[in-house]
């Protein structure tokens, strides 16, 4: 990270930033994508296990991770204000935090999936496959968090392509992973479903390892000797991440697990509908990768322009990345509107799944333009640390508009399933909204702040 003076220069380091980013949650989402794509190919019941156990899965992992999150804010603010030695120190019992989580966590998951799945009315077959999933995938849970901790630690020093490396290293094995798991290659049995979560544990824990030997032995990296020096575990540090981390981790939550949430409500239709539910869901977050990578940029950027008090800086990146947002909506929208059947058939061939996949793909045109406003502005307010309003906000939005007004559609109207994702749309509509007004009274407050010092 370096500071800029022209809206050019801006720009380019902008991008400098994105781009790595952009290719990093692109391959990490394609692991979860071929998760998906290659279990439905070994058979409805499959897909259907995996959509079932990655709703329950997904919602943790992504809320534990945005947690850690904290992280990227606390270190871009650091090196902004010249205080880079404090950054070693912070990233240490940053890691001992998410082994802690991951340990709790994975107890908890142990105990839990058996009941939370027995009060599901699910066929014999994709209960199976849901429960041994989410345990495979479950083994790998200590090594994800380390890893995204380490992640936040090396973009927000701006060594975006580090991260790129490391999961573009991590792709490929991963996908060889579920060949050989999910369909019974090399000896081994076809674990169908269940192998994608043996395979997506093996690739977290290879992703760990790469990240750990690149920061004891690259630069810059190597200079802050991370794990060269060890230090005592200090409530009093993590209680400072996880005053920001918390919220951030909630906030996340209480979207992702909206998502989640429909595909549990999905239970009570077919096995044919949670399918292609899952698949249309599937690829329309894959395009969602674009505007969440923004909102990780902006972090990083107005996090560093922030911790340097440079303002005004720090809002003109917000709107370069609230602008690219809204571009990227409308090309997202226009590639599920031409592309609905041929993306339907990646996922499955029947007829009754593809025709259902496209009829959802529609209705995902419309939130992901609320998506694409909204991820950035989350971004920019995590960027600033404010996190509590935007935790409180995230919670009414999604959970007490967008999600029964779902409902109340899908059971009282002709929308059926459908109704679902329309309630979706209400609620991100919602979020982005009332996130821009706050986005709006920060900045005002922040400038009025430092110009009369």
């Amino acid at each position: 990270m370096y500071e800029t003076n022209t809206i050019k220069q801006k720009i380019k380091l902008f991008l400098v930033i994105l781009i790595p980013i952009l290719i990093t949650q692109v391959s990490m989402y394609a692991m979860n994508f071929f998760d998906t794509v290659m279990s439905g190919n070994a058979g409805a019941e499959e897909l259907a296990g995996v959509a079932i156990g990655s709703s329950l899965w997904v919602p943790i992992s992504t809320g534990i991770n945005g947690i850690l999150m904290a992280l990227s804010p606390i270190v871009a603010q650091l090196v902004g204000a010249k205080r880079e030695q404090e950054v070693p120190e912070n990233v240490r019992q940053g890691v001992y935090l998410a082994i802690g989580l991951g340990l709790i966590v994975g107890v908890i998951c142990l105990f839990a999936v058996d009941p939370i799945l027995n009060h599901m009315d699910l066929e014999t077959q994709v209960r199976h496959v849901a429960k041994y999933y989410l345990l495979t995938i479950g083994l790998g849970i200590v090594p994800l968090f380390i890893f995204n901790l380490l992640r936040c630690y090396i973009d927000a020093l701006g060594q975006t392509r580090t991260s790129m490396v490391i999961i573009l290293l991590s792709l490929p094995l991963n996908i060889l992973f579920n060949y050989v798991f999910i369909f019974g290659k090399l000896g081994l049995p076809a674990f169908g479903g269940i192998g994608a979560g043996i395979a997506s544990a093996l690739t977290y824990w290879i992703c760990c390892a790469i990240a750990i030997w690149i920061i004891m032995k690259v630069r810059p990296f190597a200079t802050h000797k991370i794990f060269s020096q060890l230090s005592k575990p200090s409530l009093r540090a993590w209680w400072e991440q996880l005053k920001i981390g918390v919220p951030i981790g909630m906030s996340i939550f209480f979207e992702v697990s909206i998502f989640s949430a429909v595909t549990l409500f999905m239970s009570v239709y077919s096995t044919y509908t949670i399918a292609a539910h899952q698949a249309a869901m599937n690829f329309a977050s894959f395009l969602y990768m674009v505007p969440l990578t923004i909102a990780m940029t902006l972090t990083i950027a107005v996090g560093f322009e922030v911790g340097a008090k440079r303002i005004k800086d720090a809002r003109t990146y917000a709107y370069i990345g609230i602008s690219t947002g809204v571009v990227i909506a409308f090309i997202a929208g226009f590639i599920l509107y031409t592309f609905d059947e041929p993306v339907a058939r990646l996922y499955n061939t029947n007829p009754e799944v593809v025709e259902l996949t496209t009829q959802f793909i529609f209705y995902a045109i419309f939130f992901q333009f609320a998506d694409a406003f909204g991820a950035p502005l989350q971004g920019t307010l995590r960027g600033y640390k404010d996190v509590s309003i935007t935790f409180w906000m995230s919670l009414v939005s999604y959970w007490l508009i967008g999600l029964p007004s779902g409902w109340i559609l899908a059971n009282f109207t002709d929308f059926g399933p459908f109704g679902y994702w329309i309630g979706i749309t209400i609620g991100l509509s919602a979020g982005a909204i009332t996130l821009f007004g706050r986005l709006l009274y920060l900045q005002r407050k922040l400038i009025t702040k430092y110009l009369s010092d």
